[in-house]
Formats: C-alpha cells, sequence, structure tokens
C-alpha cells in the first residue's frame, strides 16, 4: 500500500498535462485577439470607439493563458520533480497557487466588469455587476492575505 500510495503522485500529471494544453490553447486564442486588434487598428487608423476595451480583452487573454503555464509548472515542481525555471514561476505550497488563483479570478471579473461598464445600456445591471465584483473581490482579497505569512 505504501509502495501505492508513494507512486500516486504521478496523478498530478493528469492535471500538468491538462493545464500545460489549456495554457497553450490560451496563449493561441490571446493571439488570435492580438490580430483581430491589429486588423481593427489597420482598419480604423486607431479610431475605433472600442480599441482600448479590445487591447484590454488581448491583456486579459494573455494574463490567463501565463496564469495557466504557472499553474502546470507549479504543480509539476509540487508533486513530479525539479525544473529550472524562475522562481517567480513557482509555488512553494498549494495555499500559494490558489492565492495566485485568486488574484487572477479578481484582474478576469475587472476585465468583465471593464467590458460590461463600456457596452451596457443599464446603469442598474452595470451597478449590480459592479457590487458583485467587488464583493467577490474583497472576499479573494481577505483569503490571499489571511494564509500563513511567509518567513
Amino acid at each position: 500500500m505504501r509502495k501505492l500510495l508513494e507512486q500516486s503522485k504521478y496523478l498530478a500529471w493528469i492535471a500538468v498535462i491538462g493545464l500545460l494544453v489549456t495554457a497553450i490553447l490560451a496563449f493561441l486564442a490571446g493571439l488570435g485577439k492580438l490580430v483581430a486588434v491589429f486588423v481593427a487598428l489597420g482598419t480604423s487608423y486607431g479610431m475605433h470607439p472600442m480599441m482600448t476595451l479590445y487591447v484590454i480583452r488581448v491583456a486579459d487573454a494573455f494574463l490567463v493563458a501565463t496564469a495557466l503555464l504557472v499553474f502546470a509548472i507549479s504543480l509539476y515542481e509540487l508533486f513530479i520533480g525539479e525544473l529550472t525555471v524562475p522562481d517567480w514561476m513557482l509555488v512553494r505550497n498549494l495555499y500559494d497557487l490558489e492565492v495566485k488563483l485568486a488574484g487572477v479570478i479578481v484582474l478576469v471579473m475587472a476585465v468583465k466588469f471593464l467590458e460590461k461598464l463600456l457596452e451596457s445600456k443599464s446603469a442598474q445591471d452595470t451597478l449590480y455587476m459592479a457590487l458583485a465584483v467587488g464583493v467577490v473581490s474583497i472576499v479573494l482579497v481577505i483569503f490571499q492575505n489571511s494564509g500563513p505569512k511567509p518567513k
């Protein structure tokens, strides 16, 4: 039984490979958005009214893709073996990984709120979205700051 439990750490390969493939696809999706922004810039001479939002969407796509890559690398490092990567790409425990995920969620919600703000016709819907994003962000920030402090 001990041998089986010791070898079960390799189940993390499922998550590592899944996250890595998802990160690659997310980078490709970000590239697609980037090409669309270049086309919009070229055809509107940079005067498209939603250009700022498009650029923020590209940055958001690459941020999510980078976070997925960091999660894949960190899970590999936590469960399977050591890698030679910059220190900022690694987490030391699962709590640190959850904190990174919470930070990404807050940023994605902020981008979604900005989209809603720029596209919405209803002030009431925008207010409700702002309140929801604010409450969830506050909870996630409290979670990020409530864990064990690094030594």
